[in-house]
């Protein structure tokens, strides 16, 4: 699985939304500022996760972008899918619209378990966690796994 750059961009805007909830909405140049993220891209981004829900956007001088609903009811399961669609796809397909036959059988419960592992971690983690800095348990061990860190 390949975590996209307009993937890490949307979930580095939405954490940079909850971390200034609160203080008003906030402009777009400042969150790419913030996070080094090319503005252009950066708004097309935005209107991705308006349009999913995510955030909710205010014209004019005061305006800005800031969260839809608290942190703590957006998954960052939900961010990706508000940019990049499926998260587990294969050759762009959902797992589950794929067939083999033969000594490729194997195959389809196998993808099926990745996509239910990467749906487990992104969907158990939110972007309240992510902006208190305190990841749930179960990733916590994962990441601390020596070989976690390893690129074989």
């Amino acid at each position: 699985m390949r975590i996209s750059a307009r993937a890490d961009y949307a979930v580095r805007a939405v954490l940079e939304l909850a971390v200034r909830e609160g203080n008003g909405p906030v402009k777009a140049e400042e969150i790419a500022v913030e996070q080094d993220i090319p503005h252009k891209f950066l708004e097309g981004i935005l209107g991705d996760l308006r349009r999913a829900g995510v955030v909710d956007s205010r014209r004019g001088g005061g305006g800005g972008y800031r969260l839809a609903r608290a942190a703590a009811a957006i998954t960052v399961a939900d961010v990706i899918r508000a940019v990049d669609g499926p998260i587990v796809s294969v050759r762009g397909e959902r797992p589950t619209g794929l067939a083999y036959t033969g000594t490729a059988e194997p195959l389809l419960p196998l993808w099926i378990a990745l996509r239910a592992n990467v749906r487990r971690i992104l969907e158990g983690v939110t972007v309240a966690d992510l902006a208190a800095g305190a990841l749930p348990e179960p990733v916590r061990a994962l990441a601390a796994e020596p070989a976690a860190w390893e690129n074989p």
